[in-house]
């Protein structure tokens, strides 16, 4: 799980990487979990979270 102190520390180059790696990372889970081979589903849910925080940061950055 990621910090909001550390995301808010990220350029916005750097937040748009971090979003689409996660963005992977949901998909491949999202493939596993159809399939029945999802290990960590407790994963899904802090993917979600951390990809709606990156979201709320990269909206802030580009309001100011």
């Amino acid at each position: 799980m990621t910090k909001i102190a550390d995301i808010r520390g990220l350029t916005p180059d750097q937040l748009a990487e971090q979003l689409l790696s996660l963005k992977k990372e949901q998909f491949n889970l999202r493939f596993q979990a159809a399939t029945g081979q999802v290990e960590k589903t407790h994963r899904v849910g802090e993917i979600r979270k951390d990809i709606a925080r990156i979201k709320t940061v990269l909206r802030a950055k580009a309001a100011a």
